[in-house]
């Protein structure tokens, strides 16, 4: 796909002004395969970790002290790699670490109350990603001007509503569209898996674009980073969504 019209994504990480500010055309230029490679390395070096807090005992006080280190962490690394890009191939793998230390923690407390459902997000969230990957590679999804403003406009909004919950959590407020297992709750979140998966195909627009610049080396752990983010962004909506619906089962 030559025809990319903008570099646009939903993922934050991943925006207009990435290829902005070096040389092009200078030393080791970044490829898909390679942006391919080092995103399996992160997901190695994620689930090394996320293996370790899941096989902690229930109850041990270390599992929810690492879960908490690992959000703040790799918030802190993310934000990092954000404005840094250019160091994103020491900082990546380090996102990765603190990721899963956190993803762990949690999804050991989802598994806890509802058994089988981390296998079941696990296989949902990849195989989304290979389906998408398929349609990208194949035309039938195509990342048009339209497509992306439709959708960085809706991951800006869902962003918002997170944000006000967020907020309101510190009044003991609780804004049931996003916790609750009612028929609005389960629609709100079918529609944010949804803009979560699409995010994909922004991502891989943007590393093939990447590539046909010929963006430094650098950028393919950047463009593995964004990807990254977008996956665990879906694995976690995935995840909320079969816990609604497993929680009207019970």
């Amino acid at each position: 796909m030559n025809n990319h019209l903008t570099l646009r994504s939903g993922n934050p990480t991943l925006n207009a002004k990435t290829f902005s500010g070096f040389d092009l055309t200078a030393g080791s230029t970044m490829t898909i395969m390679g942006t391919v490679h080092k995103t399996g390395l992160a997901l190695l070096l994620l689930m090394s970790t996320a293996l370790f807090t899941w096989n902690l005992p229930n109850g041990d006080p270390k599992a929810s002290g690492l879960m908490i280190f690992g959000m703040i962490g790799g918030f802190i690394v993310a934000l990092i790699t954000a404005f840094k890009p250019h160091m994103a191939q020491y900082t990546v793998p380090i996102y990765a670490l603190l990721q899963g230390l956190a993803l762990g923690g949690i999804s050991k407390f989802f598994e806890t109350m509802y058994p089988g459902i981390v296998t079941q997000a696990v296989m949902l969230t990849f195989g989304t990603l290979a389906a998408l990957l398929l349609a990208y590679r194949s035309g039938l999804i195509k990342a048009t001007e339209n497509f992306k403003l439709g959708i960085v406009a809706a991951t800006g909004g869902i962003a918002f509503v997170y944000l006000i919950s967020w907020v309101l959590s510190w009044f003991s407020i609780n804004v049931p569209l996003i916790h609750s297992n009612s028929n609005m709750g389960i629609l709100f979140s079918i529609g944010v898996v949804v803009i979560a998966a699409l995010n994909l195909v922004l991502d891989f627009d943007f590393i093939e674009e990447g590539s046909e610049k010929g963006a430094p080396k650098y950028m393919e752990w950047y463009g593995a980073f964004g990807l990254m983010v977008t996956l665990i962004w879906l694995y976690l909506e995935i995840l909320r969504l079969l816990a609604k619906l497993s929680s009207r089962r019970s």
